[in-house]
């Protein structure tokens, strides 16, 4: 008599049903993706020549942040009905995906930042290290009440707020996201998002250049504004960030004591 490998099932976490539940809501928004390859060379250099530790995720986040700031269409969002509007808010919050090990168990955290556009990196830096660190009750207090909710409720409030055209909204869905696995070498190219463009990228290539890419809901935005924005996130990059990274290292080549000290 032929046997069969034994096969085990465990009930989903709040928070495994919980992504579920998003990535679900996700995949009725038609989403599109588009590239651009990056000429970071110089940022690099003026990442590494500062004294202080910041990651590249502070660096895309307040550059796209500045993009977002200054388009319109990005602080926008769909609402559906018979006759279908499009809601635009002044808010510009960032919703950044934080992966921690809790207990053995990976959790996937969604941390959200108002005006990442306004901070300092090293202010970034620090907020994205008390997401990865900090107890999960201080830091992410908000996505836990969901997670502990049934799921037809819990999948109810997210409709409700995808569709929601309160003030509120971006505080609770976010403006924009953040998304990235190039500090594992790898390149999360199309990842679900409920805001109206999430934004990602890949490991620095040794010549300097980085694939970076932004996933975009067609129904707000077309192609040629997101491929147009990345070309402005590529110049924020190049300039504004190049030249903040270069202050925070000033101090420290005129001998004089830095943060990091």
């Amino acid at each position: 008599m032929a046997s069969f490998p034994l096969v085990t099932t465990t009930a989903c976490d709040g928070n495994r049903s919980c992504i579920a539940d998003v990535a679900l809501l996700a995949g009725k928004i038609p989403l599109f993706p588009v590239d651009r390859h990056c000429n970071l060379a110089e940022l690099a250099a003026a990442r590494s020549a500062c004294p202080h530790r910041i990651g590249w995720a502070a660096i895309f986040l307040k550059a796209y942040g500045k993009v977002v700031r200054q388009t319109p269409a990005l602080r926008s969002w769909f609402l559906p009905g018979f006759r279908p509007r499009l809601a635009t808010t002044e808010q510009n919050v960032a919703t950044l995906a934080i992966n921690r090990l809790e207990e053995g168990v990976e959790r996937l955290c969604w941390a959200r930042l108002d005006r990442p556009d306004e901070r300092p990196l090293a202010d970034l830096q620090q907020f994205i290290d008390d997401c990865g660190q900090k107890p999960l009750a201080e830091m992410f207090k908000r996505q836990l009440e969901l997670e502990m909710l049934p799921g037809w409720l819990r999948r109810t409030v997210l409709r409700w707020n995808l569709r929601s055209a309160s003030a509120k909204r971006a505080a609770r869905l976010g403006t924009f996201s953040l998304s990235t696995l190039a500090g594992l070498g790898a390149t999360n190219r199309f990842h679900p998002t409920l805001c109206t463009s999430s934004l990602t990228y890949g490991p620095l290539e040794p010549d300097g250049r980085c694939r970076v890419t932004l996933i975009a809901d067609h129904r707000v935005v077309d192609g040629a504004l997101v491929a147009r924005s990345l070309i402005r996130l590529e110049e924020l990059l190049r300039q504004e960030l190049v030249s903040e990274l270069r202050q925070l290292a000033a101090p420290a080549a005129d001998g004089l004591p830095s943060a990091a000290a």
